[in-house]
């Protein structure tokens, strides 16, 4: 199923299980991108998806190397001969046709090194279209059972380091977006950028 979250930007759910799926992001354009590719097992329905939107991806980003993110790459490449993008240090099956790493330009976007959930995550950002692909820096709110609409840190138990990815979510904020797409839980649509600060300069942060 295929969500249209933002102007031209598709929420596309590729898998579900009782209380979780998983999802990757489209954005069309001049060159369509894919940001993340689900699970090896998944690109057929990925595949069905895009072509119900009559939508076919030049340029795939991955922002991470889990699973869900990374691996649906090789059975994407080879379906649409998308050119490729995957941050340094993320081992793939397929020949990647481009590595980054922080502060590079990715098409659109600028890619912000947030390691913690893994040691290779990257976030990234469109300040001009005022978007940013949060990938699993954080989690929805909802997905802790909380009201929608915010963002919480991913646990311990999913992320390597959550110190880490507590400390590193610092690297956000010199930059603003309204929308802040996230994988797990639902996405924040409105004041992205602002309740991401509220969330890391909490009051009485010392």
């Amino acid at each position: 199923m295929a969500t249209e979250i933002a102007p031209d930007v598709y929420d596309i759910t590729v898998k579900t299980a009782p209380d979780a799926r998983w999802r990757v992001h489209l954005f069309d354009g001049e060159t369509p991108t894919l940001v993340d590719t689900g699970f090896e097992d998944t690109v057929d329905v990925l595949a069905d998806e895009l072509d119900d939107l009559d939508i076919r991806p030049e340029r795939v980003i991955v922002t991470h190397g889990d699973p869900d993110h990374v691996g649906g790459l090789a059975g994407i490449v080879d379906r649409y001969g998308a050119e490729s993008w995957v941050p340094d240090g993320v081992e793939t099956e397929v020949s990647v046709d481009h590595r980054y790493g922080d502060g590079d330009t990715v098409g659109p976007f600028t890619a912000v090194h947030v390691p913690g959930h893994t040691a290779d995550h990257h976030a990234l950002v469109d300040e001009a279209r005022g978007i940013a692909v949060l990938g699993d820096a954080v989690f929805g709110s909802d997905a802790r059972g909380l009201p929608a609409g915010y963002f919480v840190l991913p646990t311990a138990f999913f992320s390597a380091d959550v110190a880490a990815a507590d400390e590193h979510l610092e690297r956000l904020l010199d930059y603003e977006f309204e929308v802040g797409l996230v994988y797990h839980g639902s996405s924040v649509t409105d004041g992205a950028s602002r309740k991401l600060a509220s969330f890391v300069d909490f009051a009485g942060k010392p």
